[in-house]
């Protein structure tokens, strides 16, 4: 089967444009009902010369996030290190898998010496749903 779209559910994106070094969370990620989470992390054209943006990851079973720890590297699909980025990687995606055992989850990107202007968009995507077809458009 060639489709992707109907076990695949986007949830809890968050899309800003940081002009200082404001960390931009994504929503809290529940993957009850779910096998499997990918973050999509996209950056537009960064305006800062010097800007760095550090990826990081936390789990928790507080659906509040209460008492949340980093995700060790052994529960991540990828590295923090290949999904962080930086001012001249402008237009360029990354990826970030969790393979952890926690209810929920959230990606942070943080940036650095970022005065200019750094449009972000942070996209949880849940798969391998327990039920099928996901909704459209997500609830």
């Amino acid at each position: 089967m060639k489709d992707l779209m109907n076990r695949i559910h986007p949830n809890g994106a968050r899309v800003a444009t940081i002009s200082d070094n404001t960390a931009l969370q994504s929503g809290i990620v529940d993957m009850k009902g779910y096998d499997s989470l990918t973050f999509l992390i996209a950056a537009g054209t960064l305006a800062d010369a010097d800007a760095t943006f550090a990826v990081t990851i936390a789990e928790s079973n507080d659906s509040g996030m209460s008492g949340s720890n980093a995700v060790a590297a052994a529960d991540l699909i990828g590295t923090t290190t290949l999904a962080n980025f930086q001012f001249d990687d402008d237009n360029e995606p990354r990826k970030l898998g969790y393979k952890g055992s926690k209810r929920y989850v959230q990606l942070t990107v943080t940036p650095s010496n970022n005065t200019g202007s750094a449009p972000l968009a942070i996209i949880p995507v849940l798969g391998n749903p327990h039920l099928g077809p996901t909704a459209n458009p997500p609830a």
